[in-house]
């Protein structure tokens, strides 16, 4: 179970830079160096971001939170410029049930017929391509992020809105993410793969509500400012 954590952690932390995409300079080209330097990294609170669930069915709904393993958002300048966040599975819960039927809930949530936690503890997002939107209002939607969602060791690629801003060294980034639960292989009593289901029926999409909050590194700042000595030293 370690060893799959550690290469889930592994893929996003690479992911989250190998996608950044920077804006071309006047010459109409960029080096990977400056790319870089240009780049913040801010590190995802997972105790101060929020990560919520919504599951519905024929006859009514569910919702529950999951807790954040960890993430990163990257800034040119206050403009994104990529990121990634990692999914602890095996923390799901459920909010609008008590008692034993939370519990039988939550437990089936974890099984094979779900997300099956014990083989996968972990799911991630890895940002591939974003899209600004112009003249956008502090607070509102100003990216449509495009990227790659693995749950069960499945990878799809899922497109949703966002809305992510900088403030006093503080990033946010708010969003509600959709995705079809049996592109991953959770078919359970879905409507496309059963007959005859009735009021049993549960629906293919299911929604995550995402709310974080990110930190810039300080950690690269002192990099940053060892380095800027270090050149004034060779000078």
């Amino acid at each position: 179970m370690k060893k799959t954590l550690l290469s889930v952690l592994l893929a996003a932390s690479v992911g989250a830079t190998a996608f950044t995409t920077l804006a071309p300079t006047k010459k109409g080209t960029t080096t990977a160096a400056k790319a870089a330097v240009a780049l913040q990294t801010f590190k995802v609170e997972t105790t101060e971001s929020k990560l919520g669930w919504i599951g519905r069915k024929v006859t009514g709904e569910h919702n529950g939170d999951l807790k954040l393993t960890s993430g990163t958002i990257l800034f040119d300048r206050n403009a994104l410029r990529g990121g990634s966040f990692v999914i602890d599975m095996t923390s799901i819960t459920c909010n609008d049930l008590q008692g034993n039927s939370n519990k039988n809930l939550v437990n089936h949530l974890k099984a094979d017929d779900f997300f099956a936690v014990d083989k996968y503890p972990a799911a991630n997002f890895i940002i591939t391509n974003l899209a600004p939107k112009a003249n956008a209002k502090v607070g509102s939607t100003n990216y449509i992020v495009t990227g790659n969602l693995t749950i069960k060791g499945i990878t799809n690629e899922i497109v949703f809105p966002a809305a992510v801003w900088v403030k006093k060294g503080v990033a946010t980034a708010t969003g509600t993410l959709k995705f079809d639960r049996t592109k991953f292989d959770i078919k359970f009593r879905s409507g496309n793969f059963f007959e005859n289901l009735g009021d049993k029926t549960i629906q293919d999409d299911i929604e995550l509500k995402i709310n974080l909050v990110a930190k810039e590194e300080v950690v690269t700042k002192v990099k940053k400012e060892k380095a800027n000595k270090n050149k004034v030293a060779k000078s």
